[in-house]
């Protein structure tokens, strides 16, 4: 396991993310608004893409810059298909 600057917002993100999704279980249960339900939808897309942007800045600055000093190819290919899937 290994850690970065940005584990704890990361963290904090997936957490509000999660929140969020309870509370869109919550409304459909409840019958509430579609557009409501959708703006909450996009809230958790929101906190999830912000989520990402913070991995993949931390995995780019530590992972990738030593996996670049050691002539890793494999590591930058492994981004790569990450990026393809998080994009």
């Amino acid at each position: 396991m290994h850690g970065h600057e940005n584990t704890k917002a990361v963290l904090d993100r997936l957490s509000r993310a999660a929140g969020h999704m309870n509370a869109v279980k919550r409304m459909v249960e409840e019958g509430r608004d579609c557009s409501d339900v959708l703006i909450q939808i996009a809230a958790v897309r929101a906190e999830l893409a912000n989520a990402g942007k913070l991995l993949l800045k931390d995995h780019i600055a530590h992972c990738i810059a030593d996996a670049v000093r050691e002539n890793d190819e494999a590591a930058i290919e492994k981004l790569n298909g990450a990026i393809d899937k998080l994009l």
